[in-house]
């Protein structure tokens, strides 16, 4: 992604990958329920938009729920 667009894309609170993979899990239990974890942890929700890392992470434990 351009400096420019990613500039355009920052809101004006956003959290870090550092805080985002300490509530990853939560918010895979929530996918995992059903729940609507965008609506209940909206930060982790745009910063997984935006990071691909975090995204991958959250893809991989949405793997291990669904094989338990």
């Amino acid at each position: 992604m351009a400096l420019p667009r990613m500039l355009a894309d920052t809101a004006e609170t956003e959290i870090g990958c550092d805080e985002v993979y300490e509530l990853l899990d939560r918010y895979a239990e929530m996918v995992d329920r059903g729940e609507d974890p965008a609506s209940l942890l909206p930060l982790v929700h745009q910063h997984l938009e935006r990071c691909r890392d975090c995204r991958e992470e959250l893809e991989a434990l949405l793997r291990i729920l669904k094989d338990r």
